[in-house]
């Protein structure tokens, strides 16, 4: 059994059906980027616990949190969508947290992922968090969606639309900073925006469509991790993120060819 496989599968399965869930309402407010600009903010916290000798992911899980109120500051401030905010500081993150780790093997990991050191510390985090995120999701996931219906109406009905938007903005970040470790800074946005796209296809409802969004979520992480342990006797094994996409693209296919049938049969 490959080293720290079992532990990967807690966090990917974790992480795939919290960012799947989440995912689901980032899809439907057409904010699928934001996910993925978000993993490239942790980048820099990443490489400051590597340079200082901490735990890399309470940097990154800090420059998550802090990105986040800065994003929602400014989004009040300015009125600007978070895809404009986001997309105007992820790059730079990105650029600064590649400059500051020297050492290409730990930075293709922070990139790419990794399942060697994947501990039970990791794996019981992963899967406390993935449970509250859900949990905290599932209790505003009317309110986020009516204030994406309409904003003036979320209010008349009494819901604080900026506290709301903060908390999901934040609990995105929690589900994105534990993906860091299996799928890599580069690709963790994927299980954001695919297995949410791939259940949009076979939904003809809200709450279908954020069950199979979780589901594909888990099982694209499931199958990519599987995938890459099935694969770790190669002399160059290819690092768990890049298989997880694949994983979640094929399903997405599926669900393509499956929606194009069920049109011409009508």
């Amino acid at each position: 059994m490959v080293e720290g496989l079992e532990f990967s599968l807690l966090v990917g399965i974790s992480v795939g059906l919290s960012a799947g869930y989440l995912g689901s309402i980032m899809v439907l407010e057409k904010m699928a980027l934001v996910g993925d600009a978000l993993s490239h903010v942790a980048l820099p916290g990443l490489a400051l616990g590597i340079l200082f000798n901490f735990p890399p992911l309470l940097g990154g899980f800090a420059f998550l949190f802090a990105s986040s109120i800065i994003i929602w500051e400014v989004g009040k401030a300015t009125r600007l969508s978070f895809e404009t905010i986001v997309g105007a500081v992820f790059t730079l993150s990105l650029a600064i947290g590649v400059l500051m780790i020297e050492d290409l093997e730990v930075l293709g990991e922070a990139l790419f992922g990794s399942i060697a050191n994947v501990t039970l510390a990791d794996a019981v985090t992963g899967v406390v968090i993935a449970i509250a995120a859900v949990y905290l999701t599932r209790i505003i996931y009317n309110k986020v969606v009516l204030s994406m219906i309409s904003e003036e109406l979320a209010i008349s009905e009494g819901v604080n639309v900026g506290r709301v938007n903060l908390l999901f903005l934040l609990l995105i970040s929690l589900v994105v900073a534990i993906g860091i470790k299996i799928t890599g800074t580069l690709l963790v946005g994927f299980l954001v925006v695919v297995p949410a796209a791939a259940a949009k296809n076979l939904s003809a409802n809200l709450r279908r469509y954020s069950i199979l969004s979780s589901l594909f979520g888990a099982v694209s992480a499931l199958v990519g991790i599987l995938a890459t342990g099935l694969v770790s006797y190669l002399e160059h094994p290819p690092p768990p993120g890049p298989l997880v996409v694949v994983a979640g693209v094929v399903l997405f296919a599926v669900t393509v060819v499956i929606r194009w049938k069920k049109r011409l049969s009508v």
